[in-house]
């Protein structure tokens, strides 16, 4: 069987550095150190589960969950990011859609945004490693509950030990969070209590108590910005009960979220 060696988790924006330099500072070397942590792995696939925002699936056409199942994919290049191709994993990610039967959608041509690719471009620099894009979109009204998402995770791990090669390694890389509110009259705010309350169950282990959350609860306490969680909670999902690290953690209002980094291992 294969096996799941190690999950990460980091907020997926940054903004200038100006006003802010000594945390902007303190968030880039974090996010290089969870970097360079995940590389040390040397993973035969990485799956970054993450959101889209509205850049490859729209209002009317929703995809809840959806994997990338092409050889490779061209960056959206939103925010000024390159784009500068990325290899995918697609014998892993038509198996996973077969897997999940009903509960995913195989994509063919998306164009990961900064939901994926500012995470991608700090653990991945080179584009070296085979990449499934994972969609657990939370912009959508029928967006995943928690205990959806971290079932989800227990099901990615399911297909990992049962259907691939033995010597196979899977690292899982979550992106997204942590609270945020945009486009709304409280954008700005960040619930650094909230965040950091987070993050300390997740990195103890306590990966079922944050499936209890509902979306009603993580709106109002992190903002519609802070569903991204979500992607955090199928990390936890996909490595049941394991404790881990965190990285990096900072409140940035300047960039209106709540910035951090985690490492989760078996």
């Amino acid at each position: 069987m294969g096996r799941i060696v190690g999950g990460f988790a980091m907020s997926h924006v940054l903004g200038a550095p100006q006003g802010v330099e000594a945390q902007s500072e303190r968030v880039f070397e974090g996010m290089k150190r969870l970097g360079a942590r995940l590389r040390a792995l040397k993973p035969d696939v990485l799956v970054i589960i993450s959101s889209d925002h509205l850049n490859n699936f729209s209002l009317d056409r929703p995809t809840p969950v959806g994997i990338g199942v092409d050889d490779g994919f061209t960056p959206y290049g939103d925010m000024g990011l390159p784009l500068d191709p990325v290899k995918g994993a697609p014998d892993f990610a038509r198996g996973l859609v077969a897997f999940l039967d009903d509960e995913a959608a195989s994509l063919s041509g998306v164009r990961p945004d900064h939901g994926m690719m500012i995470p991608l471009g700090i653990v991945d620099p080179g584009h070296g490693l085979a990449v499934v894009p994972f969609y657990l979109n939370t912009v959508f009204a029928e967006a995943l509950e928690p205990a959806q998402s971290y079932a989800l995770g227990g099901r990615l791990r399911a297909y990992v030990e049962t259907l691939r090669p033995p010597a196979e390694k899977t690292v899982v890389l979550a992106g997204g969070g942590l609270s945020h509110w945009l486009g709304v009259p409280q954008e700005g705010r960040v619930n650094a209590e909230w965040d950091e309350a987070f993050i300390a169950d997740l990195v103890e282990g306590r990966g079922e108590a944050l499936a209890r959350l509902s979306n009603a609860e993580i709106l109002r306490d992190a903002g519609n910005g802070g569903l991204e969680v979500n992607a955090w909670i199928a990390l936890a999902g996909t490595m049941p009960g394991c404790r881990g690290e965190r990285i990096f953690y900072e409140a940035v209002p300047e960039w209106a979220s709540g910035m951090g980094g985690v490492a989760l291992m078996p």
